[in-house]
């Protein structure tokens, strides 16, 4: 059944202006969606989300649908993201996690030696996490742009499992993957595997592309990000490229690594505000699209300011087909809605993707 859901899906949606730019090809528009667009800007998301965890929200099927079409509708962008979060899978299994309003992840055991191995078990998508499947299918059913679905890159997620919760620098974290990197491996290739099954379970059932969040590469070193981070998010991008859905990836603070992140062999690379699209473009040595990469404070700004922003990105990529305008990182609470509506209709009304067809690459 899943099979035929995805093959039903991919045919009706493999023409739309999000999907053709992953693929590089020319369109009739630059597509748009926003990081974090469901959520906390929304005033309709505030009137529904309820209390407690977010975790509550997302185990609701059909609170999750609304909130993942509610952007949808009052932005008119050309993809939905599913409302859910990239610590859902090891929340699942029981490892001991939980997303504290104002603070984010935290783990009340965090995660210190071999024998927290034992406690990331495999993940079944079918018993563990049933609610993002059906999530996934009701979308499937009222959407008519791609829905992405996610997941945790194997680095960020054990950030959160060895710090206990966000962190500035990330020492807990280091200290690991340099004193006992067999160790760290080992985490990160447990971590993997929760990720495949996860994204490769949103995808058959219906998900029209996916992405993984590697919130945090950038607090690395170029080299330390190929000897111990790539290896793991290239098993991930690996095992679902028989699924035949784009694959994109994005990091904060990632300018010195967006090459070896396009070695990892993922069709979309974001781009935070830190360096323009025609510089990334030109540090990535193989044909991608790109995402991004509007600074989410300038939203702040007057109106025309914003404008003005929208309009140099838009510039400096040129009419390059393989490009999805979006934020640098996700939308701030305080966003005014109207401002990032405003936002869409710039993209796509003076945005260009007339540029010739970008070769794909292989990876």
């Amino acid at each position: 059944m899943g099979g035929v859901r995805l093959a039903a899906v991919t045919s009706r949606l493999a023409d739309s202006a999000y999907l053709r730019a992953c693929r590089g090809e020319p369109g009739d528009r630059v597509p748009v969606w926003f990081q974090r667009q469901a959520g906390r800007s929304l005033p309709e998301y505030r009137a529904i989300r309820g209390t407690g965890s977010i975790l509550d929200a997302i185990a609701q099927p059909d609170l999750a649908t609304e909130i993942t079409l509610q952007p949808v509708r009052r932005y008119g962008v050309d993809a939905a993201i599913l409302y859910s979060d990239i610590v859902v899978p090891v929340h699942a299994i029981g490892f001991g996690v939980d997303i504290k309003p104002g603070v984010g992840p935290v783990v009340e055991q965090p995660f210190r030696s071999g024998a927290d191995l034992e406690r990331l078990r495999p993940l079944d998508p079918e018993a563990d996490t049933p609610y993002v499947l059906q999530t996934v299918r009701n979308l499937v059913g009222e959407l008519d742009v791609p829905l992405i679905g996610f997941a945790g890159a194997p680095f960020t997620v054990a950030s959160y499992l060895i710090e206990g919760g966000p962190s500035r620098n990330y020492t807990v974290t280091k200290a690991l993957m340099h004193g006992d990197p067999q160790l760290f491996g080992r985490l990160l290739d447990r971590l993997a595997d929760l990720a495949i099954a996860s994204v490769r379970s949103q995808v058959e059932a219906g998900a029209s592309a996916l992405q993984l969040f590697d919130s945090w590469a950038g607090a690395l070193s170029r080299e330390d990000y190929r000897r111990f981070v790539q290896p793991h998010t290239r098993k991930v991008v690996d095992a679902v490229a028989d699924l035949g859905v784009p694959r994109a990836h994005f990091g904060v603070t990632t300018g010195e690594l967006l090459a070896a992140i396009a070695e990892t062999g993922v069709d979309v690379v974001g781009v935070d505000w830190r360096v323009p699209i025609d510089e990334a473009r030109r540090r990535i040595p193989r044909p991608v699209t790109l995402q991004g990469n509007l600074d989410p404070g300038v939203l702040m700004a007057p109106i025309d300011v914003v404008e003005s922003q929208v309009r140099a990105i838009l510039d400096r990529n040129a009419g390059h087909p393989a490009f999805v305008f979006n934020l640098g990182h996700g939308v701030l609470p305080e966003t005014d809605p109207d401002v990032l509506h405003r936002v869409v209709e710039v993209v796509h009304d003076e945005g260009r993707a007339d540029g010739p067809a970008d070769p794909r690459g292989s990876s």
